[in-house]
């Protein structure tokens, strides 16, 4: 069948655009199963590594998809494509309490100052970038000396920049297993396989890691502080451990989203205070400072954020100054400074006592830090059908998976701002709730 495709393009989109000719033609009919990824490249004469790459191409775009035991097969629909990550992750309505977000709480982000008092006003093209007086803020409170800084729209738009420069079709990248689902997305789209290394209550295991990197991958991505679903933070210990083995691969980076930032308790961590060449540190202010403000401060070696931030001139240029303006007052005013503390310690507390009543009924977890649960249960489906029946959403641990994982299911604690023992006797009852039989 494959040795019969017109491929006139011996590379990766070469193949995904003649298979994509073959659905659309009918030679290929939906729902057909496809040869293995080695039986493709002997057929074609082709590298199995490049016929990896075309069907993450194929996924993309949901010509093909993964259909269990089946393997891989023409999509029937494109229904479940790209972003069923995301979808995963979207708010549920009619829930009177929705835990499925990860979202901050709107009543614990800091108010805004009016933009008009924000001056001087940027009014030229010229002016620079990053502001000096906010990369001077930044600076003194980084986890380590850094070389370059720049400010993006969001903590998932620097990343977005720093892979697509950083990695190519066919390449690998470590993720942590669990991970955050809109990353597994962004390196399926670029067509880059995604090795996902173990966690534990500390974050991403260094035997985990030097795995990984066995794999010769091009990048690693981590999460220092409360990774998101676990809420594991890194000990200075841990960071040390991690450093080590990624020091046997220098010509791998890191790239570090701190996403909880300053509603985190635990300290600010970096491999980049043990390998400052080999780190790209970003830390988001959506979740301590407001999500529609859609910033993040970005450092990295110059080899690194050079390229990105030359190739952003010819998009956006740069992120709203006026908007960098805002952040330096909410990272300076006093009374801001006093209200991200008190967000923090209040997500802090809710989440002990969630995590307190819960270990009453006989659930012990982590104290763990940040705004999610990872609430392991006995089956996801019928786990979310039990919080359902109580008002409460939550999100299926699947489309965190990166790897193999047990039933789990996250849950935002950080939007449990009353009722924690009741909503803990709820949760329990759902992690205890046995798989749904089915009717034959």
């Amino acid at each position: 069948m494959f040795s019969e495709l017109r491929v006139t393009d011996l590379s990766a989109r070469g193949l995904a655009e003649a298979v994509g000719r073959a659905v659309g033609d009918g030679v290929l009919a939906p729902g057909s199963k496809l040869p293995p990824v080695r039986t493709v490249a002997a057929a074609l004469h082709m590298s199995p590594t490049t016929v990896n790459a075309a069907w993450q191409l194929l996924r993309r775009a949901g010509t093909i998809q993964t259909d269990g035991r089946r393997g891989t097969v023409v999509a029937t629909s494109r229904a479940d494509g790209p972003g069923r990550y995301r979808a995963a992750l979207r708010g549920r309505s009619g829930f009177a309490l929705d835990l499925s977000t990860g979202v901050p709480d709107p009543q614990l982000l800091p108010p805004l100052p009016a933009l008009a008092g924000l001056s001087p006003a940027p009014t030229s093209y010229l002016d620079e970038p990053v502001l000096p007086s906010l990369s001077a803020v930044l600076r003194s409170s980084w986890p380590f000396p850094c070389e370059r800084i720049a400010i993006f729209d969001g903590a998932m738009d620097a990343i977005d920049h720093v892979a697509s420069s950083l990695l190519r079709i066919g390449d690998r990248a470590v993720v942590e297993n669990p991970c955050f689902p809109p990353l597994l997305d962004l390196l399926e789209s670029l067509g880059v396989q995604v090795i996902g290394a173990e966690t534990d209550d500390s974050g991403m295991l260094p035997s985990a890691l030097a795995a990984g990197l066995a794999q010769r991958p091009s990048a690693v991505f981590l999460q220092p502080r409360a990774l998101n679903p676990t809420g594991a933070s890194w000990s200075p210990a841990r960071t040390a451990a991690l450093a080590t083995v990624l020091a046997t691969a220098p010509s791998v980076y890191a790239v570090e989203d701190d996403s909880a930032g300053d509603v985190s308790s635990a300290p600010a961590q970096s491999l980049g205070s043990h390998l400052p060449r080999q780190t790209v540190h970003v830390r988001s202010f959506s979740k301590s400072h407001g999500p529609d403000l859609r910033l993040a401060a970005v450092t990295a070696p110059a080899a690194v954020l050079d390229p990105v931030l030359e190739r952003r001139l010819l998009g956006q240029g740069w992120t709203s100054r006026l908007l960098q303006h805002l952040l330096l007052a909410l990272l300076t005013d006093p009374s801001s400074v006093a209200a991200v503390a008190a967000a923090r310690d209040e997500y802090a507390r809710r989440r002990h006592l969630v995590v307190t009543a819960l270990a009453g009924l006989g659930l012990d977890l982590p104290a763990g830090d940040g705004l999610n649960l990872w609430l392991p249960v006995a089956d996801e489906q019928a786990a979310l059908i039990s919080l359902a029946s109580n008002g409460i959403a939550a999100a299926a641990g699947t489309a965190f998976a990166a790897g193999p994982t047990t039933p789990h299911l996250r849950v935002t604690v950080g939007l449990i701002a009353t009722d924690h023992a009741a909503v803990a006797a709820h949760l329990a009852d759902a992690a205890r709730a046995p798989a749904l039989s089915v009717a034959r």
